[in-house]
C-alpha cells in the first residue's frame, strides 16, 4: 500500500512492518500506539523504524492512519482504570448486600461514680 509520511511515499505492507518490527523492544507508551503481533509498540517507535527518519519529521496521526489501513489496531493513550476498591470483610460485604451502614464497634459503657451531688447533708 502506498501512503505518506512526512511528505515522503512509502510503499507498506503489513508483512514488511512485521518483519522490520521483528527482535524491536517496545518502549514505554506514553500517547497513542500500535498493536504488531502479540506487542504494543508507540506509533513514533514504529514510524522512525519503518520510514528511517527522524521522530521529529512526522505526526502520530500520520503512523496512525497508514498503520490502521494496514489493518493493525491502533489505540490511542487510555486513562488508567480505576483502582479496585479494597476487598470487604464478610460482615461489610453482608451489611453492603443489605444496604446498610457497617456496624460500628459497640461503645464503650459509661463509668458511673458514686458521688452525692446534689445531695445535702
Amino acid at each position: 500500500m502506498r501512503c505518506v509520511i512526512a511528505r515522503f511515499p512509502f510503499d507498506l505492507t503489513k508483512n514488511g512492518v512485521l518483519d522490520s518490527m521483528k527482535g524491536v523492544k517496545p518502549e514505554a507508551i506514553t500517547g497513542e500506539s500500535v498493536l504488531i503481533g502479540r506487542r504494543q509498540y508507540p506509533v513514533k517507535q514504529v514510524g522512525e523504524i519503518i520510514t528511517r527518519q527522524d521522530r521529529r519529521d512526522f505526526t502520530g496521526a500520520e503512523v496512525t492512519r497508514a498503520m490502521t489501513r494496514l489493518g493493525f489496531t491502533c489505540r490511542s493513550l487510555q486513562e488508567p482504570a480505576p483502582a479496585a476498591p479494597p476487598a470487604l470483610t464478610p460482615l461489610q460485604n453482608a451489611s453492603a448486600m443489605l444496604g446498610e451502614a457497617e456496624p460500628s464497634a459497640p461503645a464503650p459503657a459509661p463509668t458511673s461514680t458514686s458521688t452525692d451531688a446534689g445531695v445535702t447533708r
